[in-house]
């Protein structure tokens, strides 16, 4: 298509009247580098929608108007380089157009409160609410499906993402990691005012934070005091050392996984800003719902986009109640299930269709657990307590260092219940009867009919949800899925989606 500058917003909604493509909308106040070049190059490449940059240097996030005027403004480079890595459209308003005098209709908002109160906050006042109203005035004149950001400035990423929820924006809102220059300082369009002493500074602190990070993942421990000390020595000034919630600013318990340890400096005139997140254990998606409601299939998919360990806590419970069969064990007699217990083993291994196969033993009984046989009694086998305490210290074992997508029943109650993302998948009776009906891999289900089916399921779901120990229930902080009428692609985007929001990209650890 042909590529096009935009100056009037009613020129901007001819425009968009007669594209016949969804739009990618990257925001900029203009001189651009490589981290608006991969915002651009990330949502070029992430689907087919058109591309459309804005360049608008925002009055409203200066509480300065000396800053406002010193904002480098580079707007012919801006035009090649957003031409050049992406862009089909750049969207260049005047004030005016942004803020017609007069014009009632523009809504002057406030950003959350709760998250606007820390960091920056604290000291740009009105800013993040500047940053709100620009926003969401572009958001309405464009329309776009996707808003494309960097985590680079992560406290406005919170606050843009919680004024779609409040505004109920029709818009996802997609994020890249902090970008970096070469000397490891966070690209910034400030950085061309500083000095090469200022630069200095601000690659030490920079330094610094990424040294923590470093030093957190082998020993768990931060010492914010110690950080500050060094940056004292060197004449800093600091603003801001705060280890906080990832996603709320508040302090950081002991119990969080992520921490965002994130920091503000002044070096002469600029002031900058730069974060890392802390991580104990990489992290957990815990998927609990009844029987056919999804689970494997949506869990195996997850695991493979997002390069996780899929674990199959369900083929646990399977292979141990094979065996249970096979070895005609006496199940109801503890002391005897206990020694029993003490010899197993059960690991998963990949298999040539990128699959994993499930060891009992060393004996492989990926399809044998599948039958109906097995499926009938599962739900005893995996009531009686020796049997969920060993199976569940053995699931914890494999979570010990998380990178896990993990499916059953009582994953977000009892095996990890801080998972950082806690799905509760689940489908009509009706539905997940016919699904167990087409499944070609259960020879035992197609060979019964669909009224028996249900039954079935019906007296599964009741002992799963009734058993005394680690019953199925959905976890106060879970996210109920209902799958009726959705695609298995459909159910797995959008877990991805709320994973995405859940975890910041640049915190994994590698």
């Amino acid at each position: 298509m042909k590529k096009v500058i935009i100056r009037k917003t009613e020129d901007l909604e001819n425009w968009r009247r007669n594209i016949k493509s969804e739009i990618n909308f990257i925001p900029t106040m203009g001189n651009l580098h490589n981290g608006h070049i991969k915002l651009i190059s990330t949502a070029k490449n992430e689907n087919s929608n058109i591309n459309l940059v804005s360049i608008f240097i925002n009055p409203l996030q200066f509480d300065n108007k000396l800053d406002l005027e010193n904002y480098p403004k580079t707007i012919d480079n801006d035009i090649k380089i957003a031409f050049s890595n992406g862009a089909d459209a750049i969207f260049i308003p005047s004030d005016e157009d942004i803020y017609p005098p007069n014009n009632k209709n523009i809504k002057f908002l406030k950003a959350s409160i709760e998250l606007s109160s820390a960091l920056c906050g604290l000291n740009r006042i009105g800013h993040f609410d500047g940053v709100c109203t620009v926003v969401y005035r572009l958001i309405n004149l464009i329309k776009p499906k996707n808003l494309y950001l960097g985590e680079k400035d992560w406290q406005q990423l919170l606050i843009l993402k919680d004024l779609v929820l409040r505004k109920k924006l029709n818009v996802a809102i997609k994020s890249i990691p902090t970008q970096r220059d070469f000397d490891g300082i966070p690209l910034s369009s400030r950085n061309v005012n500083l000095s090469k002493n200022d630069r200095k500074l601000i690659r030490f602190f920079s330094s610094e934070l990424l040294e923590a990070k470093k030093n957190f993942q082998q020993d768990k421990k931060i010492n914010l005091n110690e950080i500050t000390k060094k940056l004292s020595a060197k004449k800093i000034t600091i603003e801001y050392l705060e280890l906080l919630h990832p996603h709320t600013l508040q302090k950081a318990s002991l119990e969080d996984n992520i921490s965002l340890l994130a920091g503000a400096i002044r070096c002469g005139e600029t002031r900058l800003i730069d974060h890392v997140f802390l991580m104990k254990r990489r992290p957990i998606i815990a998927i609990d719902g009844p029987a056919g409601s999804g689970k494997s299939t949506v869990t195996k998919l997850i695991a493979k986009k997002l390069k996780l360990l899929y674990l199959d806590t369900g083929a646990m419970y399977r292979a141990l109640s094979w065996l249970i069969l096979k070895e005609n064990i006496d199940y109801k007699k503890e002391k005897n299930l206990q020694n029993i217990l003490k010899d197993i083993s059960i690991v998963f291994k990949p298999n040539t269709n990128s699959h994993q196969d499930v060891y009992v033993n060393n004996c492989c009984v990926t399809e044998e657990i599948r039958s109906q046989k097995i499926s009938s009694i599962v739900s005893k086998i995996s009531s009686i307590k020796e049997v969920r305490k060993f199976l569940v210290e053995e699931q914890r074992k494999i979570g010990e260092s998380g990178g896990l997508v993990a499916e059953g029943r009582d994953i977000g109650t009892t095996v990890f219940p801080h998972a950082e993302l806690k799905i509760f998948l689940t489908a009509s009776i009706d539905e997940r009867a016919k699904r167990r009906k087409s499944d070609k891999n259960s020879k035992d289900s197609q060979e019964i009919d669909l009224h028996t089916l249900k039954e079935l399921i019906k007296i599964r779901d009741f002992e799963d949800s009734n058993r005394e120990i680690s019953p199925l229930i959905k976890a106060n902080d879970a996210i109920e899925i209902i799958t009726d009428g959705y695609s298995i692609n459909e159910v797995v985007d959008k877990i991805i989606d709320l994973y995405n929001d859940k975890i910041p990209k640049e915190s994994e650890i590698k």
